[in-house]
């Protein structure tokens, strides 16, 4: 899942296998433990360490259930500025805030039908267990008592630009047609939504489109379903999106010039909890100013601090769309995804950050393809030493 922790998509070895809900061995449950002073981190590899229940449970010094920890509550702090060495006690103000501050539970032996009303009602995938103690007996999800499909989501990569910075390399074949490793930059983008669940794909092309469309053809190869849509002039990173009709579901949009490994479904549950109208993937940029900075008031010094380091928040090129998003877009006009959220900010709809703390490249420049090809090498992926690197620009 975080690949800045973990080596398991290369091999690597885990220290506890993963954990399925349901009649769960004591050992099993432990395994979820942390505590307030473990670190973010920790509750990261024991997130990932859980599976498909994907929980980690902190507790008291009695090992009585305290809260529990998801993937939505590890992002939410790292957008409040915390780190992977913050301690977990340092997000739990910010999940006192959410929907379910305290923990969602029931007592062991409640039937299936009122576990089920709970979970409807309270809106939770994971509910845990409780003996009279207060302890975790088990945990049971969701998809367990109601099965169902994976949420519906489309997916559209742009990638109609005409990579200029990268020229020569893209005289003769457009940007996400670069080979990265073994195959394509935009076949490493078209394998990681198919793996995702995402299977209806829309391209938008300008520039060689053949050269796109004579290697993907209609991606049944892929096992995707690939459609194109050839913009006769550049429409900007967000113009491209008045070509389609409005899509019935979700609809995640990447550029075509990113290697990464976000967990596109994370990215869909994160939207999902905050009822988001455009959920935007951003991730942590850090400068050193090489100098010291004056504090001034007017002519008066009212302090210095020597060589400061300036923390932001940038755009990853990553979008999750509602359908009715697609009502401001206006029709073959040149605009930019940044114009689209300014706009839907001021008509007063909800646009939420998405951090991403997996691999993570945007291949705009020379020496960013020679660092995909770094990264990838043999392997296919990014390597783990690259996965552990990209976080220091």
């Amino acid at each position: 899942m975080y690949n800045e922790i973990f080596q398991e998509s290369w091999g690597s070895w885990l220290p506890h296998s993963r954990i399925d809900s349901g009649d769960m061995e004591k050992n099993e449950i432990e395994a979820l433990y942390i505590t307030a002073e473990n670190s973010l981190r920790d509750a990261v590899r024991t997130i990932d360490r859980s599976g498909r229940l994907s929980i980690a449970l902190l507790v008291d010094d009695a090992s009585r259930l305290v809260a529990t920890i998801t993937d939505g509550d590890f992002r939410r702090g790292i957008m409040a500025g915390f780190t992977l060495d913050s301690p977990l006690r340092s997000i739990l103000p910010i999940k006192a805030l959410q929907p379910n501050p305290h923990p969602v539970t029931a007592p062991v032996g409640t039937p299936n039908a009122a576990l089920l009303k709970i979970m409807q009602e309270r809106r939770v995938r994971q509910l845990p267990l409780l003996d009279a103690a207060g302890r975790v007996a088990d945990i049971v999800l969701f998809a367990d008592l109601l099965p169902e499909k994976l949420p519906a989501m489309g997916a559209m990569i742009m990638a109609g630009g005409f990579g200029t910075r990268l020229r020569p390399l893209t005289e003769n074949v457009p940007k996400p047609m670069l080979p990265v490793g073994d195959r394509p930059l935009m076949q490493h983008i078209v394998e990681q939504l198919r793996d995702a669940g995402i299977h209806q794909i829309v391209v938008t092309t300008h520039y060689r489109p053949e050269k796109i469309m004579e290697h993907f053809g209609d991606g049944s190869d892929f096992d995707v379903s690939l459609t194109y849509v050839c913009e006769d002039q550049p429409l900007g990173t967000g113009g491209s999106l008045g070509l389609i009709a409005p899509p019935r579901e979700p609809m995640l949009v990447i550029n075509g010039d990113i290697l990464t490994q976000v967990d596109f479904r994370a990215m869909l549950a994160y939207h999902q909890e905050h009822r988001a109208d455009m959920t935007v993937a951003v991730r942590h940029y850090g400068i050193q100013v090489p100098y010291g900075v004056m504090e001034c008031d007017g002519s008066v010094v009212k302090g210095l601090s020597e060589k400061p380091q300036l923390s932001f928040f940038v755009n990853a090129g990553i979008y999750l769309l509602e359908p009715s998003v697609f009502e401001f877009v206006p029709p073959n006009l040149h605009f930019n995804m940044t114009d689209l959220i300014q706009w839907l900010i001021g008509a007063g709809k909800l646009v939420v950050s998405f951090p991403v703390v997996e691999y993570w490249l945007d291949i705009g420049r020379p020496n960013d393809y020679q660092q995909a090809q770094d990264d990838v090498g043999n392997a296919g992926a990014p390597t783990p030493d690259a996965a552990e690197n990209w976080r220091n620009p």
